[in-house]
């Protein structure tokens, strides 16, 4: 996996270990996101769109693994979690797994096993993927990189698959401008414009096809899919 695709959020209320993590993820060219509460990581995690959470247990407002439970719940996506934590016992792991984490790394640790860590979990993640999304009439075939709207297929660009990729699997939750610039281009997007571009291309493909207004802009945060038959029951 290109490790410049991944997107981190940082959950640790220590300001000395959160800095070393976050350069040293920096140093990689991974996109990091940086949470010192619970409260903070639950709402980053509900809005924007991550590969792994790191998630330290000890947080000061609350306990790490309700936040765990919460983001599990919230989240728009199946966000992997890794649990940072200086307790061993047998006890606490099982707790953190039993919270719906997907792995657990003891502190002190090894950066450089982190980084391994996030980049198996984001594979693992990435295989579960289904080979077919559905949201209400429209079809997505990622693996086969199609696209139908009710019979008719959609003739899209790669990247306007993508986009319609990354919202479906979003869906019903809005994706925010932020998020989808950085799984589309990295931690070098080119300016707003483009995502706008690419945005009304894909409005008048699925206009033609029949799926009107199904891509709606969000104020202030970015798209969401609406599917009229299933948004309005």
């Amino acid at each position: 996996m290109n490790r410049s695709a991944l997107s981190i959020l940082v959950v640790e209320d220590h300001p000395t270990i959160a800095r070393q993590i976050v350069d040293f993820l920096d140093g990689l060219r991974w996109h990091t996101d940086h949470a010192a509460t619970g409260r903070l990581a639950i709402d980053l995690a509900t809005r924007e769109h991550y590969d792994v959470v790191l998630l330290d247990l000890n947080l000061p407002d609350i306990d790490g693994v309700e936040v765990c439970r919460a983001i599990k719940q919230s989240a728009h996506c199946n966000v992997a979690i890794l649990m940072l934590t200086a307790r061993d016992a047998f006890e606490d792991k099982a707790r953190g797994f039993h919270g719906g984490a997907d792995d657990y790394l003891t502190k002190p640790f090894d950066l450089r096993e982190l980084a391994l860590r996030c980049e198996a979990l984001a594979r693992r993640r990435q295989r579960h993927v289904s080979a077919t999304i559905r949201v209400g009439d429209l079809t997505l075939l990622p693996r086969e990189r199609r696209a139908l709207y009710g019979e008719l297929p959609l003739a899209l660009t790669q990247t306007g698959f993508r986009i319609l990729v990354l919202l479906a699997s979003a869906y019903p939750h809005a994706l925010s401008r932020s998020a989808l610039m950085h799984e589309l281009w990295g931690a070098q997007p080119p300016d707003s414009d483009a995502l706008k571009s690419h945005i009304y291309a894909l409005r008048r493909q699925l206009d033609l096809a029949g799926g009107l207004n199904m891509i709606a802009t969000i104020p202030q945060l970015g798209y969401r899919l609406m599917a009229p038959a299933a948004d309005h029951v």
